[in-house]
């Protein structure tokens, strides 16, 4: 039973619709996020060192759109919520529930006008914080220019984080997520500070301009 099994997933994979699957389950995992992405890249990735099938640059590729494309429909969920939650505001303007509302989505704003890049890229490998934050940023109306640029730099990294975890990693990993986990965060976190250090020295070279 257990061999009929991976033949039918070596068959799955070997399919050209895999990457649609792939692309698929990632957009929806960036707004539902029961929906376990990583599991089904990890696969891939683990089944293209063994058979090289499915092909490595397109599962990443697969991946990482699906993840950007899933951002941003969570991104204009939180968008239209925060819409209608504005009018509500507007009809009971004394209520002190919308004052605290108002006074979170001010403090929300703020921290990714300061932090979105960071935000964004760490909480792409945390199931659930990313959804979170992409809401939050829709919400807020953070600008869509800055949110798209730093989600697609989260979205690729994550895609070929995810892929490569299988491919190199293999069932190491399987045994030991944390591991994969902790690779995950390192990552981002590296990626993070790259784009910190590029905007603190363009910060500088302005001010000294």
């Amino acid at each position: 039973m257990i061999d009929g099994i991976v033949e039918l997933v070596e068959g799955a994979m070997s399919s050209p619709w895999v990457l649609l699957a792939l692309f698929a389950v990632a957009a929806i995992d960036a707004f539902f996020p029961a929906v376990p992405s990583e599991s089904l890249v990890v696969t891939a990735g683990v089944f293209a060192a063994a058979n090289g099938e499915p092909n490595v640059p397109l599962v990443i590729l697969a991946a990482a759109a699906g993840a950007f494309a899933g951002d941003h429909i969570s991104y204009l969920i939180g968008r239209t919520a925060e819409g209608r939650l504005a009018r509500r505001r507007a009809a009971r303007p004394a209520s002190r529930r919308a004052a605290r509302s108002a006074a979170g989505l001010a403090w929300a704003r703020r921290t990714l006008d300061r932090r979105g890049a960071t935000i964004l890229l760490i909480c792409r490998y945390i199931p659930g914080a990313r959804t979170a934050v992409t809401l939050t940023a829709g919400a807020v109306r953070h600008p869509l220019r800055s949110f798209s640029f730093f989600d697609g730099i989260a979205a690729l990294s994550w895609g070929v984080y995810s892929t490569l975890i299988g491919y190199i990693g293999g069932a190491a990993f399987e045994e030991q997520p944390l591991k994969g986990l902790a690779l995950g965060l390192g990552i981002a976190l590296t990626v993070a500070l790259a784009i910190e250090v590029i905007r603190h020295l363009r910060r500088r070279a302005t001010a000294t301009a």
